[in-house]
């Protein structure tokens, strides 16, 4: 009885996992286009991709002028302007840092009266923000943005099977460079300034933010949407790891060590238990 009890129960739920394929495979072709899942971000060139790559400071330069120029009137950057002139990233001479600080007015206090001032920029200043704060921001623009310095670790997408197991192989860590790149390239809606391909849910808050021309280049690189995001994706990247290429250098240090201290101790050990197995050879 028990064993009819537990064929019948598989036999029903095998009968409604087919009835439940058949209905979702008769779903009309609209009703699964509008359930589409957002594409994922294709994988980009980037020069310092791979364990010796290292970041172009011509790219750095315009990805910063992007930034500086566009995304800056709505992210904050909580970097200190001399980070730009540190080896490894945009490279600013001093001279250069301590002007594009000065440029700015940065807020400080309390003087002797106890009051808050405004003051030129200094090198060890971070980028002020054009916001008092969050609040004023999402007053302002109906959402508070996202802070720059780390979105591009933060931002990240699913590879799916097999790439994710073939990843720590190939060393690639551009996921954030790639979605930033994609998204904003991603605005394929004219009615709808909202849409993006690349946003989870398609809708999000910031409109498109670059277009061709938007910046202009001194150094002839094309001025297009596409150069644009490549630039500024780069910067970002920067940003978020300003040590990258001392840590890749540090690395590969690292491996040629633990090689050679591998290779010597097993020369050491063969020498070791040579010894050892010619006074047993000799015993017998």
């Amino acid at each position: 009885m028990t064993f009819r009890t537990h064929t019948l129960g598989w036999l029903t739920a095998a009968a409604a996992s087919l009835l439940l394929s058949a209905s979702l495979l008769s779903v009309p072709v609209s009703a699964q286009e509008g359930a589409h899942e957002q594409p994922t971000p294709a994988r980009q060139s980037w020069t310092f991709a791979g364990p010796f790559g290292k970041f172009d400071r011509a790219q750095l330069q315009r990805g910063f002028q992007v930034y500086k120029e566009v995304c800056s009137n709505c992210h904050s950057l909580s970097i200190p302007f001399r980070t730009l002139a540190q080896p490894g990233g945009p490279e600013y001479s001093e001279a250069q840092i301590k002007a594009l600080a000065a440029s700015y007015k940065v807020k400080d206090g309390p003087n002797e009266a106890g009051e808050m001032f405004e003051r030129a920029g200094r090198p060890s200043d971070n980028f002020p923000w054009a916001f008092a704060n969050e609040q004023a921001a999402a007053a302002a623009l109906g959402k508070s943005p996202p802070e720059m310095n780390l979105l591009a670790k933060a931002r990240k997408y699913e590879r799916g099977f097999p790439l994710f197991l073939i990843d720590p192989f190939i060393q690639y860590q551009e996921l954030g460079p790639d979605y930033i790149y994609a998204l904003l390239n991603g605005y394929s809606k004219a009615d709808d300034p909202n849409y993006n391909d690349y946003y989870p849910g398609h809708k999000i808050a910031m409109g498109a933010p670059l277009s061709d021309g938007v910046v202009t280049y001194t150094d002839g690189s094309p001025q297009t949407l596409q150069q644009y995001a490549k630039d500024v994706a780069s910067f970002l990247y920067w940003a978020a790891e300003p040590s990258m290429e001392a840590r890749k250098k540090m690395g590969f240090r690292v491996m040629v060590f633990l090689i050679i201290f591998a290779g010597l101790l097993y020369f050491t050990k063969k020498k070791v238990w040579a010894d050892v197995h010619g006074d047993a050879v000799t015993t017998h």
